[in-house]
């Protein structure tokens, strides 16, 4: 949740530091102890790796790579010529070795998650190798050897903004003609390596079925508090899909996004199982969202900034908060997404008929009662009332084209609101607040747990408050039908007791409309 600055910071002397060179820039005066620092990074990075992957025993020459001889500078092999005055040479030495450039057998798939295309009888699944390597799923409906169906996909390099500017290689493969509400097995990799068979089920056609989701933001790889809890639910078959509203790891880019490599290795074993939906948030800011573009793959042409698809009877918008607050990528961005939302509204209040509920997602709240000083806890928030507090302001957007349901995080608590516009409070009656209410309904659900703990409320509620949870977990959404929404908070603090249990009940007709 915390925001980090990267500009403007400077160094000992008043100087750039690191975190303000831009991108793929060299450090002056590279000297040994700098280089000395390089070699503990390289041989760390692949020790980690082997580590991670269980081949230690199996591939001690991994941990500990034999130098290669140069008729320049000969190395010690127990120091790498570490001492050497010929540093460029030991430069090139170090990125050219194993170390950096990858190992036999790293053509193993791993970070292994599933993505729904918003395409009937489809799924995409998503993986990282370390060396280039083909794009292939094997799949069947029961484990079998071979698996009888195969789909080829592609693969694109990516290349990490940090001083290392560490490669990894995205593979992405759609299968297409899937049967709806059938369980597949399936792997993915090629013939020069192969990930385990993993099981997902396939989600069901048209409007007439009833959607269960998880939602929650702002899950790190310290400190994922919900994350167990999601697993044991996930494996009684408890959900169609994931809805992740912003902010991963903690962060992904940091330690030269090993800790986006750990962060997808932690939740592959619920990604790989169901479509594993997301958001961006301010953490996955650094180096213009390049780790989040890279590692998930949402539907639409924006890698995943905002897009939207259909879920039964709902439809579902996904969009970034974060276009007004890291203007220096482009101001265009907040007008280019605004537009887009406009004419999304537009289309899915044209099939409101067949698709009753629009419920969007995204990182930061327009509303929240926290004791801190995010933006939402501002009377004029950029999300709420947009630029110069009057240009591409949300609200009114999502009001006018009768938004039924706003998730939110980035506040590390779950926090429900009465139906709300414009700071007044609108419910449907004293007695049934959610039955028909005349605004839409907020929920901030930030508390799956990360390194910066929880986040306080204030001594009082606000008016609009109806229910505070300063404790970790999740929320359950059921989309019952075109007319009711069942909405739950699991508290992982409380051993998985229910905090919070409400319904949403909205006629099927005017609804674009609150009267």
């Amino acid at each position: 949740m915390a925001e980090r600055r990267h500009q403007g910071e400077q160094g000992p002397r008043g100087g750039p530091s690191a975190s303000s060179r831009p991108p793929g820039a060299r450090p002056r005066g590279l000297r040994p102890a700098g280089l000395r620092e390089l070699k503990a990074e390289l041989e760390r990075e692949e020790g980690w790796r082997v580590r991670e992957r269980g081949l230690a025993e199996s591939r001690p020459d991994l941990l500990f790579p034999t130098p290669l001889p140069s008729p320049l500078c000969p190395l010690h092999p127990s120091t790498m010529g570490l001492l050497c005055p010929c540093w460029p040479c030991c430069c090139l030495l170090l990125l050219f070795s194993r170390g950096v450039q990858g190992a036999p057998g790293d053509a193993i798939p791993e970070q292994v998650h599933l993505s729904y295309p918003d395409e009937p009888g489809a799924m995409t699944v998503t993986w990282t190798t370390w060396v280039p390597a083909p794009s292939e799923v094997q799949f069947g409906l029961q484990l079998s050897e071979p698996l009888p169906f195969q789909t080829l996909g592609t693969s694109s390099p990516f290349v990490d903004g940090g001083i290392l500017h560490r490669t990894l290689y995205m593979h992405r493969v759609t299968l297409r003609r899937l049967l709806p509400g059938v369980q597949y097995v399936y792997r993915c990799g090629s013939a020069q390596g192969w990930s385990r068979h993993f099981r997902f089920k396939t989600l069901k056609n048209g409007t007439q079925w009833s959607p269960h989701l998880a939602v929650f933001g702002d899950l790190g790889a310290d400190n994922p508090k919900a994350l167990p809890r999601l697993h044991r639910d996930i494996q009684k078959g408890m959900y169609d899909a994931v809805l992740h509203v912003g902010d991963f790891a903690y962060n992904m880019d940091e330690d030269n996004a090993r800790i986006g490599d750990r962060f997808m290795r932690l939740i592959e074993p619920v990604a790989a199982s169901l479509p594993y939906m997301t958001c961006p948030g301010n953490h996955e800011e650094r180096y213009n969202f390049s780790n989040y573009k890279a590692r998930f793959s949402m539907p639409g042409n924006t890698e995943g900034l905002w897009y939207s698809w259909d879920l039964g009877p709902a439809h579902i918008i996904s969009f970034s908060t974060e276009v007004y607050f890291f203007l220096h990528y482009g101001y265009h961005l907040v007008e280019r997404q605004f537009r887009w939302l406009e004419s999304d509204l537009q289309k899915a209040n044209q099939n409101r008929a067949v698709r009753p509920w629009i419920i969007t997602m995204g990182h930061r709240p327009m509303y929240c009662s926290n004791a801190d000083l995010d933006d939402c806890t501002r009377h004029e928030s950029k999300v709420r009332k947009g630029l110069f507090g009057r240009l591409y302001g949300l609200e009114d957007l999502f009001y006018r084209y009768g938004v039924d349901l706003q998730l939110w995080a980035h506040e590390h608590s779950y926090e429900r609101l009465w139906p709300i516009y414009n700071y007044q409070v609108f419910n449907g009656s004293s007695v049934t607040p959610y039955t028909n209410p005349r605004g839409p309904v907020h929920i901030i659900t930030g508390s799956a747990g990360c390194e910066e703990l929880l986040t306080p409320f204030t001594i009082f509620p606000r008016p609009w408050s109806a229910v505070r949870v300063k404790e970790y977990g999740y929320t359950r959404l059921h989309i019952l039908n075109g007319t009711h929404i069942h909405i739950q908070q699991v508290s992982d603090d409380q051993d998985g007791k229910i905090v919070d249990d409400f319904w949403i009940v909205r006629p099927l007709l005017n609804r674009m409309l609150y009267l």
